[in-house]
């Protein structure tokens, strides 16, 4: 049996030496993640199991977005993997989402469909689980309040209209957007999305809380309501 370390690899194959030297864009996604990791298992180096965690379902397909379908009990049932190597996985992946969303946010101007969609992509499109989230707006679509309305089934989200008018009533908003994710990846509307968005923006206008728009975030996709002039402020 022998120990796996980045260490124990040649120098022509270790990560970290190739970081020095060619720098990281050298690097595959692999020999990244085998940085983090430090240490493999006793039948594979840390570059392949790496390069296992990137493999999605036991194919060929190595991608760094397969990071983003592991949960804690997942990781640590993969050899190689405890409990240390998987918290630094799931915080590479949450850190990642936070750095895509910093690099928008800047640039996040809430009556713009396409700003607002690219900034809540990375944490929306690879839930598992319908989740729809509510922006609370000034009279300037400044943002009041982000609130997570809920979390639902793999096909249907769970939330109530008095739920989302409670919530905006409390914050004391003027405009509102709701967002929800589709984890099929087709952002496409459903029948009972666009009664629900009916629902909330002809309720909206009697109580005086106005629905900016409703999007839909599908995998690198989405659908504005309001893009699609089917509310209207």
């Amino acid at each position: 049996m022998h120990n796996n370390t980045i260490k124990n690899l040649l120098p022509e194959n270790r990560p970290d030496e190739k970081f020095i030297n060619y720098g990281p864009k050298a690097l595959s996604d692999a020999e990244l993640l085998a940085i983090i990791l430090r240490t493999g298992s006793a039948e594979l180096s840390s570059v392949e199991l790496a390069r296992k965690i990137l493999t999605h379902s036991g194919n060929d397909n190595i991608s760094i977005l397969n990071i983003f379908d592991y949960d804690f009990e997942q990781l640590i049932k993969i050899k190689g993997i405890g409990k240390v190597k998987a918290i630094q996985i799931l915080a590479i992946s949450e850190l990642s989402l936070r750095i895509s969303q910093s690099r928008v946010r800047s640039r996040l101007v809430f009556n713009d469909p396409e700003t607002v969609s690219n900034y809540y992509m990375e944490q929306l499109r690879h839930e598992k689980r319908e989740t729809v989230v509510l922006l609370l707006l000034d009279s300037a679509c400044r943002l009041i309040k982000e609130h997570v309305l809920s979390t639902g089934t793999v096909n249907a989200s769970i939330t109530s209209a008095r739920d989302i008018f409670i919530t905006a009533l409390k914050f004391e908003a003027v405009w509102m957007i709701l967002l929800h994710n589709h984890p099929s990846g087709n952002c496409s509307p459903s029948v009972a999305d666009k009664e629900f968005t009916e629902e909330i923006y002809n309720a909206g206008r009697l109580i005086g809380i106005k629905l900016l728009d409703h999007i839909i975030i599908g995998d690198n996709t989405y659908f504005s309501f309001r893009e699609k002039e089917l509310i209207h402020e």
